[in-house]
């Protein structure tokens, strides 16, 4: 009896166009139709061989993949021949009537599935509870079938980055998304066919595939292990750091910041600054890159409180002051979230990207007065996250430039607002961990930018939104703010739009705002805020959602969870007349927008609003330095709070009140961290 070749038939068009590209696909099937279908014999050993009409003679043997396919033709990699044999092939079975039950092959050695460990305490909140274990993990392949197909000098070179850990985000496969993937730190990983190491893609670049499959295998291996089944998991894998005995490794640098903290922005003088900047350098020098860059910015903030910059925040300096005692509290922690995702133990230095297709969602221009910055955001569908490319220019004094006059700038040899409206394929593109992509200058004919056409109608699951319920329970799930990741782009998403409903203009806030409706009428806040440097972004925007450039069909931004419903902030609109960046268009924002009769504002917000504000002004004098009369500050906000019911924060805000102007700068310091912290998370989550 002839084996059906399982793997064969699993390979979805999809599968295939990340395997090879989606081009070639379409070229094979279109081939096929036309009749220069190939001659299919089946080897006894599951050998399937095929003679195309050309005479090209092409082999795919089993348990190799398409990496051990052979053809005659002239091309080199995977070849139109040998994707019109896979598709010839699953044609011919489809059609196949067998008079009995056709035998499959046998399992590949190692990829039984094996007992599990003990089962251990979920490693993060995202695990679901009393998920049954799957039908098949890639964890089942053991180290001799790696060893076997990828090389034990790929297996070794994993081995070394399993001792010292790394962070790994699993995707178990669902109905939206079959395949199980693997984010690392640098690139994902994908398991095509269930049982086939032949089948894997990857985005990183040939030289190191063989050790981020293995890597990704151990992902999956280590949360089997845990029991940890739910379909998206993020655990920290090998190492072995002990949480109770090692610390968060941020103390030296909290003395630091307690420091900042009691004396404020206003008396912190440019030493701190410098300390603060020193302190940074070592926790990069020990891998704790998320705290590190929370240093770098509160130093900046000092920096430009000083030179009386207008990108002195006091409500972020104040967040960057808690920002660091979060990591090191969760760092800490037992049970929490995976120590490498709060500390960024994970980040490494950038890896190069194999031939990637990036998709455009648009850009958003931002800046000081002598700089201008621009972000332009990219999906990667193979590995379904989005990417950001940035780019910064010098604004000589006294020079006007906007982010309309940003938009002729030239990447990669195309004009800015071009490559934000753009599909990109490039062979010279590296991430690093943090998302920021890179492509590389002087390589002639290495990216292409083609126009853009229905790209965002075909993204995945995980970047296209069409269902904004789903959307807000994903980010009700998510761990607070202060210690996820600090990667760019983490929420950017693409919304399908059934219904625009309710857009106006708030000019207290400043905002354009609009409620967006999915075709089940569940809804979302689209706002968007004044940029100086974007006059003509709202009055772009506005037009756009109202449907004078044709319906608006989609719509990119970041997204977030607001009081129990999803807030987006826009990046770009795609209409029936295309893409725009709203950032990028004409004009001095100088339309009739019509004023919303309706504001969103609420006792619990304005009282978080004003608790929180107080906490910042706080921070801002420094705590040593509060005057007589603040008591009466935050009395009130205490009784906001208790008027909305958040007893615990009032609580908490009380606490403060009563040891500020006190000697025990130590309790001050960890008083205000916990009214903070709670008035922080509370006006996420709530």
């Amino acid at each position: 009896m002839i084996p059906t070749r399982g793997d064969l038939l699993a390979l979805t068009p999809d599968a295939l166009a990340a395997l090879a590209n989606r081009g070639l696909v379409k070229r094979a099937a279109k081939e096929l139709d036309a009749g220069a279908a190939p001659e299919v014999e089946h080897g006894e050993n599951g050998t399937v061989r095929g003679r195309f009409p050309d005479d090209v003679e092409t082999t795919l043997p089993a348990r190799a993949g398409l990496d051990g396919a052979s053809c005659t033709c002239a091309a080199t990699g995977v070849c139109r021949h040998q994707i019109g044999l896979i598709l010839a092939y699953q044609r011919q079975a489809a059609q196949a009537q067998p008079t009995a039950p056709m035998e499959s092959t046998e399992p590949m050695e190692g990829t039984a599935p094996k007992p599990l460990a003990e089962v251990a305490a979920p490693a993060s909140p995202a695990q679901a509870i009393g998920v049954a274990p799957p039908d098949w993990s890639p964890g089942a392949f053991d180290d001799d079938a790696l060893a076997g197909v990828l090389g034990e000098r790929a297996v070794a070179a994993a081995r070394r980055t399993h001792r010292a850990g790394y962070a790994a985000r699993i995707h178990r496969p669902t109905a939206a998304d079959p395949v199980a993937s693997v984010e690392l730190p640098t690139c994902t990983v994908r398991f095509l066919v269930p049982g086939e190491l032949g089948y894997v893609h990857t985005d990183a670049i040939a030289a190191i595939r063989g050790e981020v499959i293995a890597l990704a295998v151990w992902s999956f291996r280590a949360a089997d292990e845990l029991g940890a089944f739910g379909a998206d998991v993020r655990i920290d894998v090998g190492g072995g750091a002990d949480r109770a005995t090692v610390g968060s490794g941020l103390e030296a640098a909290l003395s630091i910041v307690d420091q900042v903290l009691l004396d404020g922005a206003m008396h912190a003088g440019p030493v701190v600054a410098t300390a603060l900047i020193r302190a940074g350098r070592e926790l990069t020098g020990n891998g704790l890159h998320w705290p590190a860059a929370a240093l770098d910015d509160l130093a900046g903030q000092l920096t430009a409180y000083r030179e009386r910059d207008a990108g002195y925040d006091p409500g972020r300096f104040a967040e960057l002051l808690t920002e660091v005692h979060a990591r090191h509290r969760a760092g800490r922690h037992e049970g929490g979230s995976p120590r490498s995702q709060v500390l960024g133990t994970d980040e490494s230095t950038e890896s190069p990207l194999r031939r990637v297709r990036l998709v455009s969602l648009g850009c958003r221009v931002g800046g000081t007065d002598a700089r201008r910055s621009v972000g332009v955001y990219l999906a990667h569908a193979g590995s379904g996250i989005v990417l950001v490319l940035k780019r910064a220019w010098e604004v000589a004094d006294g020079e006007i430039v906007t982010g309309h006059d940003l938009a002729t700038r030239r990447i990669a040899g195309s004009a800015l607002r071009e490559f934000a409206a753009a599909n990109i394929v490039s062979e010279t593109a590296s991430r690093s961990a943090s998302r920021v992509v890179r492509l590389a200058a002087g390589r002639v004919a290495k990216s292409t930018i083609t126009p853009l056409g229905a790209a965002w109608e075909h993204l995945p699951d995980t970047v296209l939104v069409r269902d904004l319920r789903a959307l807000g329970a994903m980010l009700g799930a998510l761990p607070p703010r202060l210690i996820r990741p600090r990667v760019e782009a983490e929420l950017v998403r693409v919304i399908e739009i059934a219904e625009v409903r309710d857009i106006g203009y708030d000019p207290g806030g400043q905002r354009l705002e609009a409620v967006i409706a999915d075709q089940a009428g569940t809804t979302a806040v689209m706002s968007a805020a004044y940029n100086p440097y974007c006059p003509g972004a709202l009055d772009r925007l506005a037009s756009a959602l109202s449907g004078e450039h044709g319906d608006p069909l989609y719509l990119s931004g970041s997204v977030r969870r607001v009081r129990g419903t999803v807030e987006l902030d826009p990046i770009a609109v795609m209409t029936a007349d295309g893409v725009a960046s709203p950032d990028l268009a004409p004009g001095d924002g100088d339309a009739a927008l019509m004023a919303r009769t309706e504001q969103r504002a609420d006792p619990l917000s304005s009282a978080l609003e004003t608790a929180l504000a107080t906490c910042a002004e706080a921070a801002h004098r420094g705590l040593r330095h509060v005057p007589a009369g603040f008591h009466a500050r935050i009395g009130q906000s205490v009784s906001e709070l208790d008027k909305a019911g958040l007893r615990t924060a009032a609580g908490l805000l009380t606490e403060l009140g009563a040891v500020l102007g006190g000697d025990d700068t130590g309790r001050m310091a960890d008083a205000w961290v916990n009214a903070q912290l709670r008035l922080l998370t509370t006006a996420e989550l709530s």
